[in-house]
């Protein structure tokens, strides 16, 4: 049996995750800011942005937490927007 840790945020149930705000220093010294990563944890969070910007100096982060998407697919909904596009491409091609 496995157990699975996770942050709050990504319990089951959460309405929210967190989104962490970074400003970095590139190798190159141009500095960069506001680069935007929703991840479970820090840690997670700047392993994504140094694969984008390797060996990049953090000068800040900060997180923040954001509602978490909420919408469901609506399998009805989906086949009336199909059906109503495929009977107006009928009647476009029939005039």
């Amino acid at each position: 049996m496995r157990l699975e840790v996770r942050p709050p945020a990504f319990r089951k149930g959460r309405l929210f995750v967190i989104r962490y705000g970074f400003n970095i220093k590139t190798r190159h010294g141009q500095r960069v800011e506001n680069i935007m990563i929703m991840a479970a944890t820090q840690g997670d969070a700047e392993r994504r942005l140094r694969q984008m910007y390797h060996h990049c100096e953090i000068v800040e982060c900060h997180e923040k937490a954001v509602p978490r998407r909420v919408d469901t697919l609506d399998i009805e909904g989906v086949i009336g927007l199909i059906s109503a596009g495929a009977s107006s491409i009928q009647k476009a091609g029939t005039h």
